[in-house]
């Protein structure tokens, strides 16, 4: 479980094959502290497990499946992602509960820099649209955001504050790039239960 405020935005130093798979070595120092081997991080959005570490950085292993849902087969040397460990009891919640299970990717639409603020639009997939409600939460490659608007419904209109641009890898977004999105989760029970209530009584 995690919270989508992102400790530290480390870099991808080594990406190689293993099986189906990626083992992805990642330069990181903050996420470092206390993190052992079997551990959970969000890896840009994506819960991994850690397999190995080391002075500068820790590695995992994205299965094929995985590689399938989510932007982590695009990774190469140098990628800055966003890097979050998993949230301890006890600790503030600041932002909202994610499980780094992403439910689909998106596509940056447009990156429009508006006073302090800098507006991101995102073309959401279908899974992440029906549980989308302005004012309400979204996680767009691990970072936790609030949906300013939907001005169509598959797009949804975010500002980003200052901290965030200046403090996050979504800086180095373009219009075209994939992003990882994990839609709310209490609005996907919500819809899920209501499906199959509707199924119910169509019995």
């Amino acid at each position: 479980m995690f919270t989508g405020i992102v400790e530290e935005v480390g870099r991808v130093r080594r990406v190689a094959p293993h099986g189906g798979g990626l083992r992805l070595e990642i330069e990181a120092d903050r996420v470092l502290e206390r993190l052992r081997r079997g551990d959970s991080i969000a890896v840009d959005g994506v819960c991994q497990t850690v397999v190995d570490i080391d002075a500068a950085g820790f590695a995992v292993i994205a299965v094929a499946p995985t590689l399938a849902v989510t932007t982590l087969g695009s990774f190469g040397p140098g990628r800055r992602v966003n890097l979050e460990r998993a949230l301890a009891l006890g600790d503030r919640l600041g932002g909202h509960i994610v499980q780094g299970h992403v439910d689909g990717l998106g596509t940056v639409l447009a990156l429009e820099p508006k006073g302090e603020h800098v507006i991101l639009d995102v073309r959401l997939p279908d899974a992440v649209a029906e549980v989308s409600v302005p004012r309400g939460s979204i996680c767009v490659n691990g970072v936790s955001l609030t949906i300013q608007e939907l001005p169509a419904p598959d797009v949804a209109r975010i500002a980003l504050v200052p901290y965030t641009w200046d403090h996050t890898a979504l800086r180095d977004l373009r219009p075209g790039d994939a992003v990882n999105l994990e839609g709310d989760m209490i609005g996907k029970f919500v819809v899920h239960y209501l499906s199959r209530t509707a199924r119910a009584g169509a019995a």
